[in-house]
């Protein structure tokens, strides 16, 4: 049995979280996963402002503040922190940590390739409008191929402490550790997708140990204190979901059920580069206070693809807001929004989006909110999205003056003006599996 830790459901979770999964009990391998669609965007600015940024910069310091545990309990990290730039992030937590060994998994970042994929007829159409790619293929600002377990595995095998990918599957950190420690093979598609399956319940960090969880949520101890998520493998396929003793929140079968309906499409077929999941397979038993058994998942072979994960630039947005106090807060907020937009349609201003929210009576739940007579006081959010630069900074100057020239008891102006910010827009595509080709390098 091996015990594999979440602490990183995205960048920007909780820092305490790795540090006290290494700290406060055994685990032999710490997964962190840092990176979400718009993230490859972001780190691919980064590095073409500075060749030496392009990764998670939270990970360095981290690294460096755990190394001396992590020799002492023989504790290995797999984390998919290295952005659009792996070798740059190795470098740093070498220089942060030199006793620790460190490889990184290169090959997942196509952005260089993309006019070549063109020239040989890879169209890389959108999966959801099935759009080819040239209509943006000038605003393109990452593209990164999603890559599996197995690099992963070979990288581990190296001896190394510390492994670092780029654009890997939030599950493939997971189930790599399995496959390097029971010697999986690719055609063991059951295993696959119950590793897979592990790594899906843990990916988010503690939203399955209670965090972010509806089911009897006031009842859940110690959010501030809360555990992250520990898989106990096994060998068969079959595997614990569990937490840290003594650390706050809650292991539980519905628990582990919402976080198995996370971004869930067709629940016998999820796909990922290792293999096809059933999770309609996924049998859950209570195993004790805080853990839950998880066995019998059924798996089938990987599709000839791979997803590609590719942003680009469209157009801008700008969002301004301003609250207004009780009484008749909701009524002076829509006539707040009515301003505005005859302000606008005056100007000749036109968007391909402008979007009202009134917080504190429909925000979240739209026209199922319930009404409510008096609110204390509503938030009103008002954004517009259009490819015109000029259009949406005109915008940011209609919301600030109904302080003075609007209905009555506005607040919340202290930031000012809106800012005018880049879109960036998600093209999800398929590419050949064998125009990927991974590496994996030792940092010296």
């Amino acid at each position: 049995m091996i015990r594999i830790a979440n602490g990183q459901g995205f960048w920007g979770d909780w820092l305490e979280a790795p540090v006290r999964l290494v700290e406060d009990g055994p685990i032999d391998y710490l997964i962190l996963d840092y990176l979400a669609e718009v993230t490859m965007s972001i780190v691919q600015k980064q590095k073409q402002a500075d060749p030496k940024l392009g990764y998670a910069r939270d990970f360095p310091p981290l690294i460096g503040r755990i190394a001396a545990r992590m020799k002492e309990r023989g504790v290995k990290v797999i984390a998919n922190a290295g952005g659009v730039n792996p070798r740059a992030c190795a470098d740093e937590v070498r220089r942060l940590a030199p006793q620790l060994k460190v490889a990184v998994v290169l090959g997942d970042d196509v952005f260089d390739r993309i006019a070549d994929f063109q020239a040989r007829g890879i169209e890389l159409r959108n999966l959801d409008t099935n759009e080819p790619l040239r209509e943006v293929a000038s605003e393109i600002t990452s593209a990164n191929a999603y890559i599996g377990a197995f690099p992963l595995a070979e990288a581990l095998a190296t001896g190394a402490d510390v492994v670092i990918a780029g654009r890997s599957t939030d599950t493939a950190l997971a189930l790599a550790p399995m496959i390097h420690a029971f010697g999986w093979k690719p055609d063991d598609y059951d295993k696959m997708a119950a590793g897979t399956i592990a790594g899906h319940i843990v990916e988010c960090g503690a939203q399955c140990t209670g965090g972010n969880c509806i089911a009897d949520w006031k009842t859940i101890s110690d959010f501030a204190n809360i555990g992250y998520p520990i898989i106990e493998a096994h060998e068969d396929g079959s595997f614990v979901i569990t937490k840290h003793a003594g650390t706050g929140g809650r292991v539980s079968i519905d628990t582990v059920k919402e976080q198995l309906l996370y971004e869930l499409g067709d629940p016998k077929r999820y796909i990922g580069p290792d293999c096809i999941a059933d999770f309609t397979t996924v049998r859950l038993r209570d195993d004790g206070p805080d853990r839950v058994h998880v066995s019998g998942i059924r798996g089938a072979a990987p599709t000839e693809f791979l997803k590609v994960s590719i942003s680009y630039l469209y157009g801008f947005k700008a969002t301004g807001t301003l609250v207004y106090s009780w009484p008749d807060a909701l009524e002076k907020a829509k006539a707040a929004d009515s301003i505005v937009r005859a302000r606008l349609e005056a100007l000749g201003l036109q968007f391909e989006e402008i979007c009202t929210e009134y917080f504190g009576a429909n925000a979240c739940h739209g026209p199922a909110a319930p009404p409510i007579p008096q609110p204390a006081e509503i938030m009103l959010r008002i954004g517009v999205r259009d490819k015109n630069k000029k259009s949406v900074d005109r915008f940011t100057r209609e919301l600030i003056p109904l302080v003075l020239n609007g209905p009555p008891t506005a607040t919340g102006y202290g930031d000012g003006r809106p800012s005018v910010r880049e879109v960036v827009a998600y093209w999800p595509a398929l590419i050949p599996r064998g125009e990927i080709t991974t590496r994996v390098e030792v940092a010296q």
